[in-house]
């Protein structure tokens, strides 16, 4: 996790956005900032070869732009461009074998309007030999309203200081736990000075319902609740030992997985 944090860009406002985040990122963890832009070759059918060379100095033009304006806002941090004729998802995994981090906006210029999360996105976040952080084009800054929304607007001083002071949450199934995941986490936490939310979703035994009513005994449920929340502290406990200065917070619900961490998300950092 040493490596550089390295972001994708395409010069739409939703990939900026991302890339600002992975600055502060960056700077936090004392590494470099690596910028990609790939810009596959069109197609010699659809463009002659003067348009295809235009194609390609447009690409390097905008990335050039985008590193010097980096640059000049985060006076101190080490950034660099790389420009690539690969596809954009083929440039990031390329990328991430030797980074830290990557970071991606949840979607580029591609795609449609209520598309929440990209194909590069979706592809890089489940490939990749490093973690990824993908930032939506909305952000939640945990005051439960939208901070910034979309590619006319970006977030300002006051927008980034109120994410980063958020907590930091940790999707967690505590029958097997997933120990990169966990340190990240941890470290996430360690390094923000935040709590960490540890949320574990579980489901009722199958059998459940009660032999003369589909129902479950209240006393049932609050039974498997405390099993279930018992078994997430025992499986914290080496964690907690091993960093007493992160406060932790188990939070343990009857949900769906995927519909838990959505909820929860509302006032993650």
């Amino acid at each position: 996790m040493s490596g550089p944090v390295v972001a994708g860009v395409d010069g739409s406002r939703r990939s900026l956005t991302a890339a600002e985040w992975a600055a502060r990122e960056a700077a936090r963890r004392g590494v470099a900032l690596r910028l990609v832009h790939a810009c596959p070759p069109l197609p010699r059918r659809v463009s002659p070869v003067p348009g295809v060379d235009a194609w390609q100095q447009v690409g390097e033009q905008m990335l050039g732009r985008t590193v010097a304006d980096f640059r000049a806002r985060h006076a101190g941090l080490e950034i660099d461009g790389k420009h690539t004729a690969a596809e954009p998802a083929e440039a990031l995994l390329t990328a991430a074998t030797s980074a830290g981090l990557l970071v991606v906006g949840a979607r580029g210029w591609g795609g449609f309007d209520g598309l929440a999360v990209g194909s590069v996105a979706l592809r890089v976040t489940a490939m990749a030999d490093c973690p990824v952080v993908t930032v939506p084009e909305t952000r939640r800054t945990g005051t439960g309203r939208d901070d910034w929304v979309g590619p006319d607007s970006s977030p300002g001083p006051d927008d980034w200081a109120a994410a980063e002071t958020a907590e930091v949450q940790l999707g967690f199934d505590a029958h097997a736990p997933a120990e990169a995941t966990v340190a990240f986490a941890f470290r996430a936490a360690q390094e923000r000075g935040v709590p960490l939310r540890v949320v574990h979703a579980w489901a009722l035994p199958p059998a459940s319902p009660s032999a003369w009513m589909l129902t479950v005994l209240e006393e049932d449920r609050a039974t498997w609740e405390d099993q279930e929340s018992q078994v997430v502290s025992d499986a914290l406990r080496p964690w907690r030992e091993s960093c007493p200065e992160v406060t932790v917070v188990p939070d343990v619900v009857l949900l769906n997985p995927a519909e838990a961490l959505v909820r929860a998300s509302e006032r993650a950092g």
